[in-house]
C-alpha cells in the first residue's frame, strides 16, 4: 500500500490497535502524527524529492522473550 495523504497514513498505521477514536489519548496521538507527517511532507516538497512508503516492504516485528532473558 502506498499513500501520501496524512490522514490515510495515520488511519492505516493505527488500525491494528482498534482504538476508541473518541478517546482523548487517540485524538492527541492522531494530532501529533498528523503534524509530523505534514511537516515531513513540506520538507520533501521543498526539496523536490518524492518519497514513497511501501508498507508491504516493512521488516517483520521483533519479538523479545523477556522470560528467557530473566526480565520477568
Amino acid at each position: 500500500m502506498e499513500t501520501s495523504r496524512p490522514r490515510e497514513i495515520i488511519d492505516y498505521c493505527l488500525k491494528p490497535l482498534a482504538c476508541d477514536h473518541e478517546a482523548e489519548a487517540y485524538q492527541e496521538t492522531y494530532r501529533r502524527l498528523e503534524h509530523v507527517i505534514k511537516t515531513y511532507q513540506l520538507i520533501i516538497m521543498r526539496d523536490n524529492k518524492p518519497v514513497t512508503v511501501d508498507f508491504s516492504a516493512m521488516p517483520a516485528p521483533l519479538t523479545i522473550n523477556e522470560a528467557a532473558h530473566g526480565m520477568d
